[in-house]
């Protein structure tokens, strides 16, 4: 499968409690779970403004409709919600 580019939506956790090291990611052009399960295991990859790149690997789905969960460590910043990753 070719790379694929994800819009950053969240962290994940619940209302209490948010993990920094966990995101949630919407692959573009994916929109089942089944899809979505072909993409675990596959790094993650987030440039900063700087130019400096941050590497996460996608860990399982989320939901039903394409989301997935990836973790980073370190975490991503705060200013990577809604911004572009790829997935290699």
């Amino acid at each position: 499968m070719a790379r694929v580019k994800a819009v950053v939506l969240s962290y994940a956790g619940s209302h209490e409690h948010q993990d920094n090291h966990r995101m949630i990611l919407k692959p573009l052009g994916i929109e089942d779970r089944g899809s979505a399960s072909s993409l675990i295991g596959r790094k993650v990859i987030w440039k900063t403004p700087t130019g400096r790149k941050m590497v996460g690997k996608v860990i399982k789905t989320h939901g039903n409709r394409g989301e997935v969960k990836a973790y980073f460590n370190p975490g991503l910043p705060g200013q990577a919600l809604g911004d572009i990753v790829e997935i290699i």
